[in-house]
């Protein structure tokens, strides 16, 4: 298991309970960016991309695997993270799961298309407090479940469990 980062817009507060995280559980923490993001260093794997659209989203991409956890706000790059068979949430804590990612990507393009089109309007609101506490009780929920993933049961082998 490993936690991949899309650093280049991930808050400063996240990114600091993400190092948090991976030190008190011994999980490498890999942060994909175009530039040296100040604190990783040391603590997490800085993966310094090449400049250009895409290469850091390339480059975890091309890293995702079963039992990973990424945090990214990017939806099409949590689409290919969850295509991978990794966990995914952005950094307000909403998680990404293949029901929902459909939703999240038809609201981006039809927010895209409205910008295109001229039509603006309030971004997300600061980062606060509020945010911050949301991601970490969806990350450290996804942490604790790809880490323990349940013992299998019964229903694993093709049987049915009857309650009395």
């Amino acid at each position: 298991m490993k936690i991949l980062v899309d650093a280049d817009s991930c808050p400063a507060p996240v990114r600091e309970l993400i190092l948090r995280a991976a030190e008190r559980t011994g999980i490498p923490a890999f942060f994909a960016a175009n530039r040296v993001i100040p604190g990783v260093e040391g603590r997490g794997r800085m993966l310094l991309c090449p400049p250009g659209e895409g290469s850091a989203d390339d480059r975890l991409a091309g890293m995702a695997g079963p039992g990973d956890l990424a945090v990214t706000r990017d939806i099409p790059l949590a689409a290919r993270l969850l295509e991978a068979g990794a966990a995914a949430l952005d950094d307000r804590g909403r998680v990404y799961t293949g029901e929902t990612i459909r939703e999240f990507l038809s609201l981006r393009n039809f927010t895209l298309d409205l910008v295109k089109n001229g039509l603006d309007f309030d971004r997300a609101p600061g980062y606060g407090k509020k945010e911050l506490k949301a991601f970490a009780d969806s990350f450290d929920r996804l942490l604790a479940r790809r880490r323990d993933p349940p013992p299998p049961g019964p229903q694993g082998r093709g049987c049915l469990t009857v309650s009395p």
